[in-house]
């Protein structure tokens, strides 16, 4: 029967910080290993090279890299594999705040940048909280419709403000002309 070397390997466990199946007792010096009772003498065999510290174990992760390129190309993800619903697997409110997120900033872009006033920037804001624009070309599709209209609206404004003055300055070089006309009628009188 061989010599028990528990005491010794629970020791040199202790003093290497690591468990009793990462020791290696040198099988050739089994006795001087087993005169050993104290730390300090198996912390002088480990100096020694009688007692060593095994490496870790390697847990390769290769054929998860491998599987992980592969899936971000696509593969390994039909049917057969997903377990979670399609709103487990990403989920609504996610989209929903990456869409609302790339809205509101185009929005307050836009604004800044003085390219839509802020009444025209809140409306859409209620609307993109609305639902209203399924993506970023919608929505400047429809800032691109209300510039036009407000373009047009104040073009139709400013030739009626035009029309106005025109008729104005008309009515005035007639009343001008009716006075000269009544002036001129009162000399006439005047004179004769």
């Amino acid at each position: 029967m061989g010599v028990n070397l528990r005491l010794q390997k629970r020791l040199a466990a202790s003093v290497l910080k690591c468990g009793k199946r990462k020791i290696w007792l040198d099988p050739n010096e089994v006795n001087e290993i087993a005169l050993a009772n104290s730390r300090r003498n198996i912390a002088r065999l480990k100096r020694d090279g009688l007692i060593i510290k095994k490496p870790a174990v390697v847990h390769s992760r290769a054929r998860v890299t491998l599987r992980n390129e592969a899936k971000r190309k696509g593969r390994h993800t039909g049917h057969g594999k997903r377990r979670g619903t399609a709103n487990a697997r990403l989920p609504m409110k996610v989209l929903w705040m990456r869409r609302t997120r790339v809205l509101r900033r185009l929005l307050r872009k836009m604004r800044d940048a003085k390219k839509i006033d802020k009444h025209i920037y809140h409306s859409l804001y209620m609307l993109a909280k609305g639902n209203q624009f399924k993506n970023k070309s919608v929505l400047l599709e429809k800032i691109h419709e209300l510039k036009a209209v407000k373009v047009q609206e104040k073009a139709l404004a400013e030739q009626a403000d035009a029309r106005k003055g025109r008729a104005k300055a008309r009515l005035e070089r007639r009343a001008a002309r009716e006075a000269k006309k009544a002036a001129d009628a009162e000399a006439a009188a005047q004179a004769s």
